[in-house]
């Protein structure tokens, strides 16, 4: 796909205005306002209203597009084809308890291949943005925006790993568990930001040299695997193939990902 010259500054200007709202909403926030999903999967009318925002802008910035939301606002989406894939709160649940680590994390693909995205974080003001072949980028407090390189690091010795926490399908408990040991002995350390999409653009910024988790949604990486690829990463899923958008588990990183990846191969069932 040939983007427009001002694309990603309009997509963009359209995660800053999410992230605003967000901010926003959090000074006058109330937990009375919290529902549930399923099983500590929280939601809150800011997430929902969040997307209502974002939607009508995307459709005007690309009419052709479909779209996958995590709140369902609404239901245009052929996977086959071009969709906008949204989520517009990542991190709900720190939202909801005041830890400032949240961001509107909008993705575009082309089938299972994320062709452009942008992660934004209100709280730092920090946005990475990335389009296919025109790499990633980072502007922080709005300044010009700085190309984006994943680590230099070669080795799993030097990394340091970003993870989340299950919060259902426990049945795969042990096995995380078993890579969780492996990792606190064989990296610089593990981290639990609960944020996808923070996690795979700090990826992205070389901040973090791998990521990797189970049981995420399309809306929860879309952006982030295009950030970390344009940024000169690799990203699969568990098995090392290129489901990961729609299947569910990522493992994204610079040199030392196939690393990783075997290392998670030799506890995690197929």
């Amino acid at each position: 796909m040939i983007f427009p010259p001002t694309f990603r500054a309009d997509l963009n200007a359209i995660a800053r205005d999410a992230g605003a709202f967000l901010l926003a909403e959090r000074q006058k926030f109330s937990r009375d306002a919290v529902e549930y999903k399923g099983l500590n999967d929280l939601v809150s009318y800011v997430d929902k209203e969040c997307e209502k925002l974002i939607v009508p802008k995307l459709h005007a910035l690309l009419p052709e597009a479909g779209f996958i939301t995590e709140e369902g606002t609404t239901e245009q989406a052929d996977r086959q084809g071009i969709n906008w894939i949204i989520d517009p709160l990542d991190g709900t649940t720190n939202f909801i308890h005041g830890l400032p680590v949240y961001a509107v994390s909008i993705g575009l693909a082309q089938g299972n291949r994320p062709i452009a995205g942008v992660v934004y974080d209100p709280n730092r003001d920090e946005c990475f943005s990335a389009a296919e072949g025109q790499g990633a980028w980072l502007s922080v407090g709005g300044a010009t925006e700085q190309p984006m390189h994943v680590s230099p690091a070669q080795r799993l010795a030097d990394g340091l790993i970003a993870t989340g926490f299950p919060y259902y399908r426990f049945e795969q408990m042990q096995p995380y568990l078993h890579i969780l040991e492996q990792l606190m002995q064989r990296s610089h350390g593990l981290r639990r930001m609960g944020s996808a999409a923070i996690d795979l653009a700090y990826v992205a910024a070389g901040r973090f040299e791998a990521f990797y988790e189970y049981n995420l949604k399309s809306w929860d990486m879309a952006a982030g695997i295009c950030l970390v690829r344009e940024a000169g990463g690799i990203v699969t899923d568990f098995q090392g193939q290129d489901t990961m958008l729609f299947g569910g588990d990522i493992i994204a990183g610079c040199a030392l990902q196939p690393e990783l990846l075997s290392l998670i191969g030799d506890y995690w069932p197929e």
